[in-house]
């Protein structure tokens, strides 16, 4: 079965990070890592959780085609390289992509079969309290988040599914549905139907 790529988007605070974590890779998952500028948070390595470089080292990826997609997000520049996709969907791997609503529509536009989540919280005071327990950015920049958030909600009908992250669990058995009833369509089914081709 070919392979399928996977983008999960949603506000900060919505449990993106958390919830593509929990997808199991001996389900056939290979979570992307994505560039930032952004400075690391407290626990983050790089290369296991994003690949940090300098504004200028971001700046020659992008010139050189070497990101799928790049967005700016909050001051931050992030992107998706693009050689890991590739290789991965190759090997029949579900790539799952964390990045926000500018870059999915980027991503979108080279790979038209994409399968796009949007995930929320339940509330938008929900949102204000994760990102404020969290505890890893000032009064401005939560603020900025939430605006963000706002803006970003018209934008949930360019996706195909959207899942309410209220317990992480159930957010990822959500996921996993979909992501079984994806790889069900016909069209990502050729072997399967060449089989019964006289």
């Amino acid at each position: 079965m070919e392979g399928l790529l996977v983008i999960i988007s949603g506000p900060s605070g919505s449990g993106k990070g958390t919830v593509v974590k929990q997808l199991d890779a001996d389900k056939g998952y290979a979570r992307s890592i994505s560039v930032t500028t952004r400075a690391p948070r407290v626990g983050e390595e790089h290369g296991r959780d994003y690949f940090f470089h300098t504004p200028d080292e971001f700046a020659r990826m992008r010139q050189e085609n070497e990101l799928l997609e790049h967005a700016l997000f909050v001051g931050n520049f992030y992107g998706t390289p693009r050689k890991y996709v590739e290789e991965q969907i190759s090997r029949g791997r579900m790539v799952v992509l964390e990045i926000e609503v500018q870059g999915a529509l980027q991503v979108r536009e080279k790979f038209p079969d994409a399968v796009l989540v949007f995930l929320m919280p339940p509330t938008l005071s929900e949102l204000q309290r994760r990102l404020t327990k969290r505890a890893t950015e000032d009064a401005v920049t939560i603020d900025a988040r939430l605006k963000r958030a706002l803006e970003e909600v018209p934008l949930i009908n360019e996706y195909d599914y959207l899942v309410i992250n209220d317990v992480v669990a159930h957010a990822v058995e959500k996921i996993d549905a979909i992501v079984a009833a994806e790889r069900l369509r016909p069209h990502r089914c050729k072997h399967e139907i060449t089989q019964f081709t006289i």
